[in-house]
């Protein structure tokens, strides 16, 4: 089962995604960024939804890092965000995003979408990986 880590500072959107999510993945629910990043550290997730707007360390900074860790470079890492204004997708996308998904979640089947689609975008990359290709 693939372990998707949710960081999200809401605790009812937490509640959300983890009753969306819950029957078919592995998910693992971080209120900060810091709390995240701590457990990446011992057990590197499958995919990361991460929140854009939260105290403390914002959803563009917990892509940042989780691309600096060791072993997470290759992990994808969804934003997840109520910003749904014309360009956001876009601009995040440009920050390194492998996707984007607006709250609120109404459609599972959108979420469910993203998520194979990225954890298939990644499976298909790994050989070329271990071969030696860019």
């Amino acid at each position: 089962m693939l372990t998707v880590a949710l960081v999200e500072d809401n605790p009812d959107n937490r509640l959300v995604v983890r009753l969306l999510l819950g029957e078919r993945y592995r998910v693992r629910d971080y209120a900060t960024g810091a709390a995240a990043l701590a457990a990446f550290a011992g057990e590197s997730p499958d995919l990361v939804l991460t929140d854009i707007d939260m105290p403390g360390m914002d959803g563009i900074e917990v892509l940042a890092r989780v691309r600096a860790m060791p072993g997470m470079a290759g992990v994808p890492v969804v934003a997840i965000t109520a910003h749904a204004m014309r360009g956001q997708r876009e601009q995040l996308l440009a920050a390194g995003f492998d996707e984007y998904v607006s709250k609120p979640v109404v459609d599972d089947t959108v979420l469910f979408d993203v998520i194979d689609r990225c954890v298939a975008a990644r499976r298909a990359a790994r050989p070329l990986a271990l071969c030696g290709a860019a």
